[in-house]
């Protein structure tokens, strides 16, 4: 079957994004294209708008500013940051309502396929220099990559006078923590260990 230039090109874009395969792509335009324009703009809008927002100069989590809301908030606990994987964990985190503290997103894991040092570890080591940060938690998925991460994180913090932590495995292994219930998750957090 072929489709108007326009559609196939936004067909391609959307199973371009993981999890979404050619068909569901197919779905999702069919979807947009039955929209009215007054739901398409908005939708293109805020396409456009991702363009504006950026990374946290300290964190790297999403914001619209220098500094995201997170490391911007004084009220926020300054002597924690919980070490995750990538924003959505932030999201999942902060749905449990049971963490103050600040974050500090690594942009991934540990894998045979990626350099360790494409890692934010040095950025998240700068800003443990400052003395004020008592304790890292390290958040990431109870996965293989996700421990290995850990570990990996805990070897270039080791000679920093922190305590390092790591979310209790109330997280299933091979989970990820954007799909973990608040419950859990927050389980996880105050029930965190220390790093041998």
């Amino acid at each position: 079957m072929r489709y108007p230039k326009p559609f196939e090109s936004l067909i391609a874009h959307f199973a371009r994004l993981p999890s979404i395969g050619p068909k569901m792509a197919e779905r999702l335009v069919l979807y947009l294209f039955k929209q009215d324009e007054t739901k398409l703009v908005a939708f293109a809008e805020s396409l456009e708008n991702l363009k504006h927002l950026l990374s946290c100069r300290d964190c790297f989590y999403i914001s619209e500013a220098e500094l995201c809301a997170f490391c911007n908030d004084n009220s926020r606990d300054r002597t924690m940051i919980c070490v995750v994987e990538e924003p959505l964990d932030v999201i999942a985190i902060e749905r449990t309502g049971s963490f103050h503290g600040l974050y500090h997103v690594l942009g991934g894991v540990v894998d045979s396929g990626k350099d360790d040092e494409t890692l934010r570890v040095t950025e998240l080591r700068s800003r443990l220099m400052s003395g004020v940060v008592q304790e890292v938690i390290l958040a990431t998925n109870p996965t293989t990559e996700g421990d290995m991460t850990a570990y990996f994180v805990k070897s270039k913090l080791s000679n920093l006078p922190v305590k390092i932590t790591r979310i209790a495995r109330g997280l299933a292994t091979g989970g990820d923590i954007e799909y973990a219930d608040e419950l859990t998750l927050s389980s996880s957090l105050e029930n965190r260990k220390s790093l041998k």
